[in-house]
């Protein structure tokens, strides 16, 4: 029987956490029609992700977030390893050389305030049953007999992922992990860092906090395994904080508690024809090195403008295509890095020779405890494939670089960008460059231009044009308008004067 749609609107996105809530601003910002679907009827304080890396606060500082966002949490300038190494974050190139330590709510509030300002609809209590797409759209039917149809759909609802379900795209991968305890709890006293984390032949243990007098702890006891679901008694949390960390804080008042299995997962395609897969529907692995959320965060980011320029018509098919190319590796990279992070946790109790081999095959072959290292699992190392023949800088992010506007601007209005973060809260594209290029005057609606403030400086002589995400698009040395009329058009579609 065909359910006639009670909505329609130009994207659905099934799954109201930080990936769907970014992904929801971003297009209602570009004036695209959003709806998001969410099973929960509530919002939920409970959070697996506590910390946001230095790419994801870029991300949020180009919608003007990030800086909201830090005075939630704690700024840490280094990562330590169970109880082994630390990585140190503070040489990194970027404004946020830091892992921002902060509940994943206080993401999710921010995002869903952007989200709903920009005209997106929200609905809770929608459980998604049912899929059905053709080459016009996609039709997804809720438990409660509503339909909604769209131009085109995007799960971005966990591990549990109904959309990857409906679709048919399997989930290959295995549990690395069994038996995770998570728990909130209070403490009599204060761990010397942001986050405690202690690993050794009993297990390993993580405590962050939320910032109102409750802590999450999140612990895996070698000796005693849980069924999921499980609910953990004060006296076992306490005994495994104490095992592994030498001090348990007196470890009381625990208001919840739970168990769960850490897997390691990802989709074959994160595409299948008008309906797209994002975040932990996409992708799943263990917590070590915090890596899940932001993941997520960045998958959106990088979708988000790339549906908005097809459903405007600027954009063939073909570019939509590019988010299977261009995040589906990153997925597999994260996948590696948590899990090397993970089994050398592991491998705490195994004979020195075992211990090793793990750190010399994981450690050292994905440089995790190198300046690289701290750059892989903060993002901002993290670049796409670029077109043989390229400029260098093709596919590679952008730090934040410092600008100023092309022209005066008349007077009484206001001053342009001086940063290029700040260019970009307007979802467009930036075409940075020292010349006042009046041939890309065509495409002044949906394009920032300004010149770098520093004329002499390292990419000075190189025109950029720098994607929505912050990703370079094509550069070149010099180029002839005819080269950079060419490139506008590749990326924005016609000019006003050719429309």
């Amino acid at each position: 029987m065909t359910v006639k749609p009670t909505t329609e609107t130009d994207v659905v996105i099934v799954g109201a956490g930080p990936t769907g809530l970014l992904l929801a601003g971003d297009l209602a910002a570009a004036g695209v029609g959003v709806t998001v679907l969410e099973k929960r009827t509530a919002e939920s304080n409970l959070t697996r992700a506590f910390a946001v890396h230095a790419r994801s606060l870029e991300l949020l500082d180009a919608r003007g977030l990030a800086d909201e966002l830090i005075a939630t949490g704690r700024p840490l300038g280094s990562l330590r390893m169970f109880n082994r190494v630390a990585i140190d974050l503070s040489p990194m190139p970027t404004r946020f050389p830091f892992v921002l330590i902060t509940p994943q709510y206080n993401v999710e509030r921010l995002l869903q305030d952007r989200a709903e300002k920009a005209g997106a609809t929200i609905v809770r209590g929608a459980e998604v049953t049912g899929l059905r797409q053709d080459a016009e759209g996609v039709t997804l039917e809720t438990r409660d007999g509503q339909a909604h149809r769209a131009r085109y759909a995007v799960g971005t609802d966990g591990v549990r992922s109904a959309v990857r379900d409906l679709l048919g795209i399997p989930f290959p991968g295995e549990a690395v992990v069994d038996s995770v305890l998570l728990a909130d709890v209070r403490l009599e006293r204060e761990p010397a860092d942001a986050i405690a984390v202690g690993a050794n032949k009993s297990g390993f243990s993580f405590i962050a906090p939320f910032g109102d007098g409750w802590y999450r702890v999140i612990a895996w006891d070698r000796h005693e395994q849980y069924t999921d679901g499980a609910t953990p008694t004060p006296e076992q949390l306490t005994a495994i904080v104490l095992a592994t960390q030498g001090e348990d804080y007196g470890l009381h008042d625990v208001r919840w508690s739970s168990t769960f299995h850490s897997d390691e997962r990802q989709a074959p395609n994160y595409r299948s024809g008008r309906v797209f897969l994002a975040g932990d529907a996409a992708h799943c692995h263990s917590p070590a090195g915090g890596q899940g959320m932001n993941t997520g965060l960045q998958d959106a980011a990088n979708l988000s403008w790339k549906l908005a320029a097809a459903l405007q018509g600027r954009a063939t098919d073909a570019l939509l295509d590019t988010y299977q190319t261009e995040r589906h590796p990153v997925g597999k990279m994260v996948l590696r890095t948590s899990g090397a992070l993970i089994r050398i946790a592991l491998a705490e109790s195994a004979p020195s020779r075992a211990l090793r081999g793990a750190l010399t095959a994981l450690g050292s072959h994905l440089d995790l405890f190198s300046e690289r290292g701290a750059r892989l699992v903060s993002g901002i190392e993290i670049s796409y494939p670029a077109p043989k023949g390229s400029h260098p800088q093709v596919g590679k992010r952008v730090p934040d670089l410092r600008l100023t506007a092309l022209s005066k601007p008349e007077e009484g209005a206001p001053a342009g960008p001086e940063r290029l973060y700040e260019a970009l809260r307007a979802g467009r594209f930036v075409l940075v460059s020292n010349d006042e290029l009046a041939a890309a005057e065509p495409w002044a609606d949906r394009l920032v231009s300004a010149a770098p403030a520093d004329p002499h400086g390292k990419l000075a002589d190189t025109v950029l044009l720098i994607r929505p995400d912050g990703y370079v698009a094509w550069a070149a040395v010099d180029p002839g308008q005819g080269e950079l009329r060419d490139a506008l058009t590749t990326w924005l579609g016609a000019g006003a004067a050719e429309a």
